[in-house]
């Protein structure tokens, strides 16, 4: 068995276009999309980690990520390199930023100036409820179980993408994240 090289742990949020409930996460990621494609972006706290002696604590990244109509046509896969051997057929690039990753009960946001902003908000049951609604058993590479969520608002630049959504209520989740490899 190989050595562990690394690990991490904390917490992750994601907005994409799609209209909500995402088809994706209900299809395993065999369901047509929303529109002609899906564009995401999936932003990730690491609240303790090591790769090999040196600590991740405290650091964050983001993917953006565009795929076609069916997600699964690119043979989905696990956590962050399966990401982009399997989904991603048009690698962009990588940009060093800050992030700004806000929680607050049920509200969660993001900034990455010049890349990505969003807000979302979890789904409550019919009473009101300081828990999100779920869905377990996901085939997602943030987790198993995700909270459902709406976005409030989304706005993607660079990378050649250029999006605005506000008011619509599109698709989002967040979730706590445990990877190793």
């Amino acid at each position: 068995m190989a050595e562990q090289q690394w690990t991490i742990r904390g917490e992750y949020m994601e907005s994409c276009n799609c209209d909500y409930l995402c088809p994706c996460i209900y299809t395993n990621p065999q369901g047509l999309v929303t529109y002609d494609h899906c564009t995401a972006a999936l932003v990730f706290r690491i609240d303790a980690g090591n790769f090999g002696d040196t600590k991740l604590d405290g650091l964050k990244f983001a993917l953006v990520i565009r795929s076609g109509k069916v997600m699964a046509d690119g043979q989905a896969g696990g956590p962050p390199g399966f990401i982009r051997e399997n989904l991603v057929s048009d690698f962009r690039g990588v940009e060093y930023k800050p992030i700004e990753f806000t929680l607050d009960g049920l509200k969660r946001s993001t900034v990455i100036p010049g890349v990505v902003s969003f807000e979302i908000e979890g789904v409550t049951p019919r009473r009101p409820s300081e828990e999100p609604m779920y869905i377990d058993n996901t085939a997602h590479p943030a987790g198993r179980r995700l909270a459902l969520a709406r976005t409030k608002e989304l706005h993607m630049r660079g990378f050649g993408l250029d999006m605005d959504l506000a008011g619509r209520g599109n698709n989002g989740h967040f979730a706590p994240f445990s990877w190793a490899a």
